[in-house]
């Protein structure tokens, strides 16, 4: 579901920095309210994006265009299906983890493109917009392991729901016809057979991002 409004934003903010919490928001780009507060951008694709009745044809060029970052092509994605637009194809191009810890809630966020974002607990933002070898192998395994769990379940037809508890992961996959997601208590999906590699492959993505950010 796409909406424009800003209720749900407002009434779900897993951190005390409400920077944080818009960035939190952008990720899933489910919510053009949450891009339209910060992103001052003109031009290709942001005006067809941010536009309160975006073009269709246009919308589908975007959505296609491998020059442009994928959660610009999410974007275009989710308001294509807004408008009664489904995708032609079926793919997976983002994966979220969020954990609820007792001090907060870690999030991690890989795209198709290579990037990634890590909102930590204690309100510590990573941002990884340069790929290297590791990065990206790591971030290919992660949406090999997702693949599998998308390729079982459905997408969610509903608005998309709060952030895990304490003592939940919750997994969440942006694919072109919609949102697909599991929640359930981390131990279980640590275990479990289809969860399971996926914790361990994104543990091992944010292992690696923040050795490389203490580096700097």
């Amino acid at each position: 579901m796409y909406a424009t409004d800003s209720q749900f934003q407002q009434s779900i903010k897993p951190y005390q920095n409400d920077g944080f919490n818009i960035i939190y928001h952008q990720l899933f780009c489910d919510r053009i309210d949450a891009y339209n507060v910060v992103n001052p951008s003109v031009g290709y694709p942001w005006d067809t994006l941010l536009s309160e009745s975006p073009n269709p044809e246009t919308l589908a060029t975007i959505s296609a265009d491998a020059s442009l970052e994928t959660r610009q092509k999410l974007l275009a994605y989710n308001r294509l299906r807004a408008m009664g637009v489904p995708p032609t194809n079926k793919v997976l191009l983002g994966v979220i983890i969020e954990v609820g810890l007792e001090g907060g809630l870690d999030t991690l966020a890989a795209f198709s493109d290579g990037t990634c974002r890590f909102i930590s607990h204690g309100e510590k933002l990573l941002i990884w917009d340069t790929a290297t070898d590791t990065s990206a192998q790591l971030v290919h395994q992660l949406f090999v392991d997702s693949v599998e769990v998308v390729n079982r379940i459905g997408p969610w037809d509903q608005e998309r729901t709060p952030f895990p508890e304490e003592g939940m992961v919750k997994l969440s996959f942006l694919v072109s016809d919609g949102l697909y997601f599991g929640l359930g208590p981390f131990s279980t999906f640590q275990n479990d057979a289809m969860a399971g590699p996926i914790i361990l492959s994104a543990t091992r993505l944010m292992t690696y991002l923040i050795q490389q950010d203490m580096k700097k």
